[in-house]
């Protein structure tokens, strides 16, 4: 069984699909692994790291005989069309609004894995690439937001004077945000957060933070089964603006990680809200690759409104891409040992299995997720075929 892990081709990506210590195992289990020279370099992982590890060094022709391909993002139409028809191929796919992409990689025959739809259950934990990305993402935007700010986050009494803590406020207790209160808090910063799922005011509490919501029924109401956050009414969002926009006003620090799947980000920052900041206050918008909470943010750019400035990283993860690529590497191999047959050593999918039916994308040349394998047809039947 031959495993490939290539440079990641996309402008910006600086993490890798494998670690020394997952190469290890992938060996361990009978896979020859090829990893494409420098494929670890942006992440501080040498070509001599993986060597001493079992893998091979290859070139990017080497995907053409793998059975197995791990990356971090999606394949390009021109990687996918070079992989074996049969392979599995791991990645973060980011389907939305990318379906004739996702299309293309379908008509190269391989079976594509989107990551990030791995269903949040307990046996899929070390598998989720969402939540170890996004525990990431939320230590560098207090990180970012820190540095941005230019300011000491505790509070120091010293001879000179005393310099106050600065106040931070994390919009969204997802693990991003979850993060980003536990970060802040360990800076010495004052923490308030906000979240439209009920149970994350106790868990935003428990870190030390205080917790800022308009609890009406709408609110309690306001959380999927599988633990996101719905999208609220207008209504709602009003009178949850109506509320902040105080609150933001005394603000240094605010970071917002409010995304739903497939769908553009809730603005929830207005400009007049961050108009309401103090001179050399941050805003850092986590939700900014899909079109951002924050009015004015751009996308890989530091804006300056008034004097007040907006970080829109779209890879916040990548920005430490040494502990980005370990975790994320170890989400990739968690999920391949379930297709491993513990007896024959052998790759043995099981199609029927819950994780691979809500991860699978493609197969047999077809796009056969539920969320997109009807997007075609519906097409063609618009168009009168």
């Amino acid at each position: 069984m031959k495993l490939f892990v290539p440079r990641e081709s996309r402008d910006g990506e600086t993490r890798v699909a494998a670690s020394p210590d997952t190469v290890k195992k992938l060996v361990g289990h009978g896979f020859e692994v090829h990893v494409e020279k420098g494929a670890g370099v942006p992440s501080g992982i040498l070509d001599s790291h993986f060597v001493d590890a079992g893998a091979k060094l290859a070139t990017a022709k080497s995907a053409g005989a793998a059975d197995v391909v791990f990356k971090v993002l999606r394949p390009t139409a021109t990687e996918a069309k070079k992989y074996k028809k049969g392979a599995l191929v791991f990645a973060s796919m980011d389907p939305y609004g990318s379906e004739k992409e996702i299309e293309t990689i379908g008509k190269a025959g391989v079976s594509a894995f989107a990551m990030e739809f791995m269903p949040r259950i307990t046996r899929a934990q070390v598998m989720d690439v969402l939540s170890s990305q996004a525990n990431l993402a939320g230590y560098q935007a207090v990180i970012e937001g820190s540095a941005a700010y230019g300011r000491a986050m505790p509070m120091m009494m010293t001879a000179a004077g005393t310099v106050p803590a600065a106040k931070v406020f994390v919009m969204g207790a997802g693990v991003a945000g979850l993060q980003a209160i536990a970060t802040a808090r360990r800076l010495g910063a004052i923490v308030t957060a906000t979240d439209v799922r009920p149970a994350a005011k106790e868990q935003v509490e428990s870190l030390g933070a205080k917790f800022v919501a308009v609890e009406d029924d709408e609110f309690k109401q306001a959380e999927t089964a599988g633990g996101y956050a719905k999208e609220m009414s207008k209504e709602y969002q009003a009178k949850q603006a109506e509320l902040v926009a105080s609150h933001i006003a005394k603000q240094d620090v605010v970071i917002t990680t409010a995304l739903i799947p497939g769908r553009p980000a809730p603005k929830l920052v207005t400009k007049d809200m961050v108009k309401s900041m103090a001179a050399g206050s941050v805003l850092v918008d986590l939700a900014v690759e899909r079109g951002g909470n924050v009015e004015g943010a751009k996308a890989n750019e530091v804006t300056q409104v008034g004097d007040v400035s907006i970080v829109g990283y779209t890879n916040m993860a990548g920005r430490i891409p040494a502990s980005a690529s370990l975790l994320y590497a170890k989400n990739l191999l968690a999920f391949l040992e379930t297709m491993v047959d513990k007896e024959s050593g052998k790759l043995e999918v099981n199609w029927e299995d819950e994780l691979v039916e809500a991860t699978l994308l493609t197969r047999d040349g077809k796009v056969v997720h539920p969320n997109f394998a009807a997007a075609p047809k519906a097409a063609a039947t618009k168009s009168g075929k």
